[in-house]
């Protein structure tokens, strides 16, 4: 079964979705900034979610883990949680 590793970003709203990608696409640290501005516990491990299959986590997260470029900042990804920016750092 596939697996993937993943760390995001959740905030709020998604003006400050946007905010905070064009700070990490500007070379400010990805977990830095997790630390910072992150409202999900994982915040406090930079974002880090560890590892997880399909259907482990909400579709709209889902969606882009199993899909998206790795080492690659994605979102805003809008969920019932709030505005994620999502990494996925590896894939299987």
């Amino acid at each position: 079964m596939a697996q993937a590793s993943a760390r995001h970003i959740l905030v709020s709203s998604e003006q400050q979705c946007q905010a905070l990608k064009a700070e990490i696409e500007g070379g400010r640290d990805f977990a830095e900034v997790a630390r910072e501005h992150s409202q999900c516990p994982s915040g406090q491990q930079g974002g880090d979610l560890g590892s997880f299959g399909p259907g482990q986590m909400v579709p709209e997260f889902d969606k882009v883990v199993f899909s998206a470029e790795l080492n690659k900042v994605q979102g805003p990804v809008k969920t019932q949680f709030g505005y994620h920016l999502l990494e996925v750092t590896s894939r299987t």
